[in-house]
This record gives C-alpha cells, structure tokens and sequence, in this order.
C-alpha cells in the first residue's frame, strides 16, 4: 500500500467536515458542497477499504489514486478558503464558486469514469479468482477424502494424522517412561516402591497412593516395566484397571487366568476362595499383580489373591488400612523445577523456558498446576502457540481456584476446565461426549467417529481432525492394538483411552445445568437402576441429545417412563446375563445411534425387541457380548442405516436367510463389522445382495470355515477384512470382482491356502496386509496387473515374492511385518 492510499482517506474525512461548516454558511456554494458531499460519501468506503487491506496496488491503478489523491488534498484547501471568506466579498466569493464547481465536475467524473472501469475489472477478476478458490477447495476436498482413505487402510506413508498422533503418544510414554524426565522425585518414588516389591519379601500387599492426577499409574506402569522387577518374578507381572465401579466376578477370572497361565479362562471356569484352601497352588511361582485405580477397601479385599508366591500392588487415591495392605508409599506433588521442566515440554516442546518468553508469568501459571503431572500436561498443551495475552487471561483464571488437597479434587476439575473453555466449540463438545463411555475402558474409533458424525453434523474428515486435535492436547490418548506389533496397519487397530480424572471433568462439565436440561444425560458410574435425580423429574421431558446409561441387569418393572424429544444417541452399559431394552426407546424419535455393550462374563439375551420395530432414523448400531436377537416380522425396514458393528456376539442363526430378509430390513447398510463371534461358521449369502456395502470386516471368527461364492457382486465394497479367521482355508472367486476393492486384510489366516488366480482383476486395490499367512507360498501370476497396489504388508518368507514385482508396480512397497506373540492385549 502506497503512502497516498492513507493520506486520500484522511483528506477526505477533512475535506467533509469542512463541506459541511460550507453548507450550513456560504448560500453560494451550498448546492456545490452538497453534491461533493454525496460524491466522497459514495468514494470514502472504497478509499478506506484499499488503506486498510494491504494490498499493492497495479501501477495504473495507483496513479488515478495519486490524482485522486491530489483533488482532494487542493479541494481542502479550496474549502478551507471559501469557508474563511468574509460573506461581503462577493467577488472573491464568485470566483472561489466557479473553483468549487470545477472540484465537484472533477471529482464526478472520476466517479462516473475510472471508478466504474475499476468495479467492472474487479468483478472479472472476482469471477476468475473466485473460479480458482473453488478449484482449489475442491481440490482440497479430494485430498481430505483421500487421506480420510489412506488412513483408514494405513495406505498413507507413516500412517497419515492417526499414525503421526500415534507415534507422537508412544514417544510421549518412552519419554515418562524414564521417570527422571519427570524430576528426581519420581526417581525416589520408583526406587522406593521397587524396594517393596522385590526388596522385602515379608511384604505381600504394597500400596501406592496419591492425589488424582500425580502421576499414580505412570509409577506403576515403570514398576510394570522394569528389567529388575520382570526378571525377579520371572516376567510374570500383570497390570490390570480395577476403576470406580468394576465387575468384580470378571476381574477375578481375568487375574486367576493370569495367575494359573490360563488367560483364555471363560465364565466356566471355577475361581477357588483366594486363601489357603485344599488347592494345588504349587504349580505357582512368583508372580507380580499390579491392581490399579482401586476405590473400595471390600472390592480389594474380594480381588487380592493371598496365594504363595503372589505379591500385589495397589495403586488408590487413598491410604487402605495396613491390616489389608502391609505397607503404603505415598507420592508427592512435582517440586518446583520438576513441575517446570514437564509443562515446558508441553507448551513449548522442551525442558526449558525458551529465551525472550515472559519468565514471571510462566512460572505463575505452572505454580497453579500444583505440582500436578495431569494438570502440567493438558494446561501447558493447551497454552502452546498461544498469545501473551491469552496466557495472562488463562493465569488470572487459575489464580482464582481454591488450593488442592486430596479433599478438593472439585479444584482439580475447575483448574483443568479452562484447557476445555480454550476449545473451539465443536472440539469441546466432541470432548465432553467421552464422559459418556466407562471409565477405564478403550473406546473403538469407530464408534466414536460414528457418534460425533451423528451428533455434530460433521463429515468423517473434520472428526477426525478433532480427534487428533484432543490427542495433541493431552486430553485423550490414542493406543495401537498390541497384536501390531511396531506396526500401525489401518484406523481398526486404534483405540482411544482417557484418564479417569479426565472423564470426570467431562462428567463435571456435562452436569452444569438441571437434569432435564442437559445436553447429556450421563451415570458416572455403575449403579443398580437408574439414578434418583432423574426419577424425580420424569414429570417433564429430558432435552438431552445424549444419553448414557450404565446398569447391572434391568427388567421390565425397573424402568420409568420417560421421553426424550431430542435424543439422538443412546449408550446403553450394563452387566447381566438378560436386560430389558427400555421402554423410553419408543419415546425417541430423533434417535440416529445405538450403542449396547454389555461387560459381563457372558453374552447378554435382549428383551423387550419389539423397541427397534419403528427406529426408522437409526443410522448406526453397536452391539457387543449380545445374543442377537431375531426382529419381530413387523420391523419396518431401517432405511438410514448405514453402520452394523457386532462385537463378541452370539450370531445363533439370526443373519439366516431363512429367519432374515437383510437387503429388506438393511437396503443403505455401507459398513457391517462382525468381530469375535465364535459362533459364525458362514456369511449368509444375503449380505452379497446389499449393494450399497462399502465395507466387510470380519474378524477373529474363529468358526468361519467360508465366503459366500457370490461376494463379487459387491460392486461398492472398498474395504475387505477378512482378520485373524483360521477356518478359512480359500477366498471365492468371486472376490476377484470387486472392482472398487482397496484394501484386502487376511493377516493371520494362518490356513489360508493361496491368493485367488484372478487377484489381477482387483484394478483398484491398493493395499494388501497378509501378515501370519503361513500357508502362502507363491502369487499368482495375475498380480502385476494390480497396477494401483502401492503397500503389501506380509511375512518375510513372502516378501522376496513381492520384491521381484517393484519393476513391474513401481509403486509398490512391501513391509516385512514384525513377529509379535505378546499375548497381553487379552487382558484388555
């Protein structure tokens, strides 16, 4: 912007002030100031609008501004005379009125001639610019959807934004897991606690406890991972979240499992009282069990495994009695430097306070965090790149919470709401609906992504953007399934968890407002029917959008009636062997998500069926440890569903086509996920007449001997995973018809004979993963027409075959997967 651009501006703000003294004084040229009057009025906007936009100015268009410019600088001086004059000189008078008329022609021609030329230009060159954004938008568009696609399959170098996000979180735990980087006290709580474990054997129930939030479980993780400890009890140290309100008949399988080696123990199996009773426990020998987040001394005492050999570690927010556990560590709060240190490395990527930063101010935020490693972490990510302004705001706010002590956890939330008032509101409300799952409990992406997509009227791109968003923040964390070794492979092998303070400040957040006024309607924890408040005031209608329930068995007589007119996502969480769907279900017309999960030791029988009759908005439906049930024939067809999941389910023959129509009941159905039934021995070959599909994924099926033959006519489906189903000995011929296939997954088909002779005829494939195909030996020869594979996942012995092909697809690469037999994510 020239120098003029400013002055034109001013002048002309001048220039009508004096205009206007003209007008009220000088009859002889009013009708002159008035017409310039309305001329620079109409010229002003456009002047102030090039002064403050920045932009340089083409050359011819700077010299008409220069000579606009000019006019008005001499009409200002020309004002200024003619308003100075004395009213009795008519002559000087005359002549300065024929001046102000030349002003006022001179200035309308500039209006009426190169002003109009300059708007016609700009409006051409608008059109094209406008023409070239779009291009570039959609252009952008493409590209999101794209890399939506890539990271999905794990087609993406590095893994796209999930895989970045999951490194980032993995170098995060290496990084803490040297508990030096979290300052020297740390360092002695480790030292202190792994005396007890392996230093004094008379010891068999050790504690750590400590504040939420201070850093309980990271200590216990290092404790988990220490050489010293694993080599002691023989790597026989098992980690396991008990949380606020846990089944306490499942927890005690899962640890006798581990105890015994058994870790494939089902509800079958017998627990003996955990004392010394007429049991062989001499096949025992040391073993280490690390109980975390434990809130009730009688859920301890019904956990502990007194057994010879065994030692336990509790990790509690409080101190339990020395009679149940022989001795206690508790931790302290970061010191000063500590505390620094972490939440530098949070907000500016380092240990240290960079140079030329406001060090009073930072150093005041961090004393408000309190020593807390929670708190550091998420307020110091959230101030990252942010203004001193904005820090100073963020200061003054933290300042004006009460102090924290173990009986001020209330404090805790208040200081770490101000990361969430920090963000945007559509990520903020993304975050709150994590208070909505179990505490302690992974959470699938893919339901996740579904419920923010229903929810907040978000495309898949822009949630997982927030999701990433969340996890760079320190306000979830994003794990890689266990069973992939170093190896990120596609979005199914991602989860997300949340630390339970965390939760509670979603949890916290969510209750501001009244019961029935909420936009979510969330049990903090288990409770045996539902809670009391909202007894209360089933008299009127709940506004809330969500709703999450978390129960033990529920039958017919423990529900109310209750309507919810805005519902639009119903979690349903319970433990029982039978639960009654409840009746309000009717009582949700908006309702577009259902989640049923149930956590008991066996797959739960549904009641009360005939509430999915008329759920004709229901786009998406999770099931898991759920005996599915057979709809009732007067079901009408679910025209917006788009997503099936079932998890650990019991298919009985409910997907028959002798008991289901599943193209009638399913016409729009994009994505059916079936995972853990172990009773599923075929795919019906109805699924085959579900046009629409874009997505099959059925894994760890250990019963599926086969395919249907006519999977071919599929002709949308992009995403085949048929994972980890060793009854499956060939894949049909017809998969060779998939032309809009991209990503086929057959890891772990351990008797998987051999890929399809007409594999070729996949033209848009992408990528393969056939890691533990253990039967393969050779490709076939129609393989170097996938000229779109650009990633084959594999074993080593098949990798060489893959190699010989990079001349012929010079696109491909080919990963040699890496042996993994951990068996922990069994615990999970």
């Amino acid at each position: 912007m020239a120098v003029t651009d400013f002055f034109a501006g001013e002048i002309a703000t001048e220039l009508l002030k004096v205009l206007f003294q003209i007008c009220r004084k000088n009859s002889l040229c009013k009708s002159t100031a008035e017409s310039l009057i309305e001329s620079i009025n109409q010229l002003l906007p456009i002047v102030q609008e090039i002064k403050y936009s920045s932009i340089e100015l083409p050359q011819p268009r700077q010299r008409q501004l220069d000579f606009l410019s000019n006019s008005l600088s001499s009409g200002l001086d020309l004002a200024n005379k003619v308003f100075c004059s004395s009213r009795w000189n008519v002559y000087k008078n005359l002549q300065l009125a024929r001046k102000m008329e030349k002003l006022e022609i001179r200035i309308s021609r500039f209006m009426a001639g190169p002003v109009q030329a300059h708007v016609l230009a700009d409006v051409h060159h608008m059109r094209f610019e406008s023409a070239e954004r779009l291009d570039r938008l959609d252009n952008a568009a493409r590209q999101l959807e794209r890399r939506l696609g890539e990271m999905k399959i794990g087609v993406a170098e590095g893994g796209g934004w999930l895989g970045e996000a999951v490194r980032r979180v993995e170098e995060e735990v290496e990084v803490e897991g040297s508990l030096g980087n979290l300052g020297d006290g740390m360092e002695v709580a480790r030292r202190e606690v792994k005396e007890m474990v392996v230093g004094r054997e008379e010891l068999r129930v050790v504690g750590v406890c400590g504040i939420g939030g201070s850093g309980k479980t990271t200590l216990a993780r290092e404790i988990c991972r220490d050489g010293e400890v694993r080599s002691y009890f023989n790597n026989r140290v098992f980690f396991l979240t008990v949380s606020q309100s846990p089944n306490v008949e499942q927890l005690r399988l899962k640890i006798w499992g581990m105890i015994t080696g058994n870790k494939m123990a089902d509800s079958c199996d017998v627990v003996p009282q955990w004392t010394l009773q007429p049991y062989d426990f001499s096949i025992v020998t040391k073993t280490l069990m690390i109980l975390d987040d434990v809130w009730s001394l009688s859920v301890l005492e019904q956990l502990l495994p007194r057994i010879p050999g065994c030692k336990t570690l509790v990790v509690s927010r409080f101190k339990f009695s020395p009679a149940v556990i022989n001795c206690t560590y508790e931790l302290e709060l970061l010191c000063e430097n500590e505390a620094l240190a972490l939440f530098c490395r949070f907000a500016f990527g380092q240990n240290y306070i960079p140079s030329g930063a406001n060090v009073k101010l930072i150093k005041q935020v961090v004393d408000e965090c309190k020593g807390l490693p929670l708190a550091l972490k998420v307020i110091g990510a959230s101030l990252r790149d942010q203004t001193e302004m904005f820090w100073n705001s963020a200061k003054s706010r933290l300042s004006r919470s009460q102090p924290i002590c173990e009986s001020h956890e209330i404090q805790l939330l208040e200081r770490m709401k101000l990361s969430i008032e920090m963000l945007a509101q559509k990520v903020k409300e993304c975050f709150l609906d994590l208070g909505s799952f179990p505490e302690d409990k992974k959470i699938p992406i893919d339901i996740l992504i579904s419920i923010w997509v229903e929810l907040h009227d978000i495309d898949e791109q822009e949630a997982f953007a927030i999701l990433i968003e969340l996890s760079n923040k320190n306000l979830l964390t994003l794990a890689k399934d266990k069973r992939c070794g170093e190896m990120y492979s596609s979005y199914y092998e991602i989860s997300v968890s949340q630390h339970d303070v965390l939760r509670d400040l979603a949890i916290h957040l969510s209750n501001d407002e009244s019961v029935n006024q909420r936009r979510r309607l969330l049990m903090p924890r288990r409770e045996e029917g539902i809670p009391k408040e909202w007894e209360r005031n089933i008299d009127k209608p709940f506004n809330a959008q969500m709703v999450s329930l978390h129960t033990g068995e529920m039958r017919e007589m423990d529900w109310f009636c209750m309507e919810f007119p805005k519902a639009e996502v119903l979690i349903l969480n319970f433990s029982s062997h039978e639960y009654f769907l409840p009746p309000f279900i009717d009582y949700m017309p908006k309702l577009r998500s259902l989640v049923l999960i149930n956590s008991s030791t066996s797959n739960a029988v549904l009641r009360n069926i005939s509430a999915f009759a008329d759920l004709t908005n229901l786009r998406s439906l999770w099931f898991e440890k759920i005996s599915v049930p057979q709809l009732p024939e007067t079901t009408s067809p679910l025209q917006n569903l788009r997503k099936v999941s079932l998890i650990l389910c019991k298919i009985n023959d409910s997907l028959d086509e002798s008991v289901v129509n599943l193209p009638h009941l399913f016409p729009r159905l994009s994505e059916l996920t079936i995972d853990h039934c172990i009773d599923l021995t075929e795919l019906p070959s109805s699924i085959c007449q579900m046009h629409k599909l874009k997505t099959l994924s059925v894994t760890n099926c250990h019963s599926l001997r086969e395919l249907p033959p006519e999977l071919g006519k599929l002709t949308c489906l992009q995403i085949l995973r048929i994972y980890a189903c060793p009854s499956v000995t060939h894949l049909p011929d017809g998969v060779c018809s998939l032309v809009s296939l991209k990503y086929l997954d057959i890891s772990e088909c351990v008797n998987l004979a051999s890929l399809p002779e007409g594999i070729g005829g996949l033209t848009s494939l992408e990528k393969i993963d056939m890691r533990e195909c253990l039967q393969i030996r050779n490709l076939p020869r129609s393989v170097v027409e996938l000229q779109s594979l650009r990633r084959v996942v594999c074993d080593e012995e098949v990798s060489w075959f893959w190699k010989d092909l990079e001349m012929a697809l010079p696109d491909l690469c080919v990963q040699v997967a890496e042996e993994s037999f951990n068996l922990d994510w069994l615990a999970d």
